[in-house]
């Protein structure tokens, strides 16, 4: 079971860390090895405070806290905990019996989550623009750090994937101006922190586990419309009516202040909209508009139309925060595609394999739409071949109906196990079913494959010249990847 977040608010969190800088305490991070809070961390540290944390194994990520002079234990341990530890930051991805949270608070160590940490830390910052939605979160973040990278800024970042021109999935900037970041919906995370731009891409029933029906996560998306406050802007996809009834509801309240509307489908009534929207050798290519005026004409280096929403939606950020058209144009035409976002990995027998985060039927569908036709710009007559694992078997129940048509673009489905994360299987569902439940719509389309090990060694037996193989999910399903090319 998660551990919730806390809501203490950046006044109660810097007099914490005020209490630590003059006692001489440390900050310890539970669950340092993340992508969010190893950033979270080095921040704390490069901020003067001597950081400590812990993760079950180690990684690169950990070897390069370890670099910056944070101490970094393995394993999860009451005995983890620093003499003079001041405060603790946790995800809410551990349990509430971890025993370094428990030891805290049998110690009556302040405990802060990531998310509520994380608000506060951003306050230092004049922009501070916060990308929220059920899809596309990573991609748009990326393509924003490459529009603030074009336009020399120095811009402070935290994404939920790795991009290459910064790295990793963080830039820590020296300027106090610009500060972007994911903004993460599961269990209200989003709601502890402080945008003054607020990106809404497009909301629909997800995250099943927490979130009860669309009314739940429409009121969710509002109130993080309404944290940036009168003086703030919220940045919102006209063509999703999901996300308008969150904008207009902060509107209505008057929490929030402009409102900038982009639409991928071309509508005049966006402030930003993409024209004459066309595939060239599989990538999206449009005119972005601007305030009823053409800025120019983009072309994106990664495949599917759904990538034109992620494109607008930062190019309509960029404007709000002062970036010029210039450095918004040559940021997407950089912009070189986020890790495990349809990444290129190398070839098996002649066939090209990519990776890929996608695990909801929307994403999915969107990504392999693409995929097929990128595949069918590179070579004629490949198959797409496309391994899958579903994600949490609360997801995967709510959406069964949805997954059986998702892999419609793929020529073949290998299906690994559920994984199942924070779950237990009480809905019955499997990947074995939901193999048998798609071949009865498109006979011998999708086989089982119970391992990692053994969905690669399906590769290996299927993959030829010309074929696109994506490999997709948000679990273990990794270990695919691994296993067939040693990484």
């Amino acid at each position: 079971m998660s551990t919730p977040n806390t809501h203490e608010g950046p006044a109660r969190i810097r007099a914490c860390l005020d209490a630590c800088v003059r006692a001489g305490s440390s900050v310890f991070f539970i669950g340092i090895g993340g992508v969010m809070m190893s950033s979270l961390a080095l921040l704390t540290a490069r901020g003067g405070l001597s950081v400590y944390g812990s993760d079950r194994t180690r990684t690169a990520v950990t070897d390069t806290l370890a670099a910056e002079g944070i101490t970094v234990l393995y394993g999860h341990t009451s005995r983890n905990l620093p003499e003079n530890c001041g405060l603790v930051v946790y995800t809410v991805a551990i349990s509430a019996d971890n025993p370094e949270y428990t030891e805290a608070g049998a110690r009556r160590i302040p405990r802060i989550s990531r998310a509520d940490y994380l608000g506060a830390l951003m306050t230092d910052y004049i922009h501070r623009i916060g990308v929220a939605g059920m899809h596309g979160k990573s991609t748009c973040t990326s393509m924003c750090a490459q529009i603030l990278l074009d336009a020399e800024v120095d811009p402070t970042i935290l994404s939920g994937a790795a991009y290459a021109p910064m790295g990793g999935a963080y830039r820590l900037g020296n300027s106090k101006e610009h500060f972007l970041f994911e903004a993460c919906e599961y269990m209200d995370s989003f709601l502890d922190f402080n945008p003054t731009i607020a990106i809404l891409l497009g909301a629909e029933l997800e995250h099943v586990d927490y979130f009860k029906d669309m009314e739940q996560i429409t009121e969710s998306f509002a109130r993080f419309a309404s944290l940036t406050g009168r003086d703030g802007v919220t940045v919102v996809n006209l063509d999703d009516e999901n996300v308008m009834e969150s904008a207009r509801r902060a509107l209505d309240r008057g929490r929030t202040g402009r409102l900038v509307t982009f639409s991928a489908s071309g509508s005049p009534a966006a402030t930003f909209s993409a024209g004459h929207v066309r595939m060239e050798r599989g990538l999206p290519c449009f005119e972005l508009m601007a305030y009823g005026a053409a800025l120019g004409t983009v072309t994106l280096a990664v495949p599917g139309r759904h990538q034109v929403i992620n494109a607008l939606a930062a190019a309509a950020a960029m404007d709000a925060c002062g970036i010029p058209p210039k450095a918004i144009l040559s940021g997407l035409a950089h912009y070189c595609g986020a890790g495990r976002r349809m990444e290129y990995k190398g070839t098996i027998n002649g066939a090209k394999v990519y990776d890929d985060y996608g695990h909801h039927p929307t994403e999915v569908r969107a990504t392999l739409e693409g995929a097929k036709a990128l595949s069918g710009a590179e070579s004629e007559g490949g198959r797409l071949i496309c391994v899958f694992q579903p994600h949490t078997y609360s997801r995967t129940a709510a959406l069964y109906g949805e997954f059986l048509t998702a892999f419609n673009a793929a020529d073949k489905v290998l299906l690994m196990d559920v994984y199942a994360a924070r779950e237990d299987n009480v809905y019955g569902v499997s990947s074995a079913g939901l193999v048998r439940d798609i071949n009865q719509i498109a006979p011998h389309k999708a086989d089982f494959c119970a391992a990692p090990a053994d969905a690669a060694e399906a590769i290996r037996s299927l993959a030829k010249e010309g074929d696109t193989i994506v490999i997709m999910g948000a679990g273990d399903v990794i270990k695919v990847t691994q296993t067939l090319f040693g990484c």
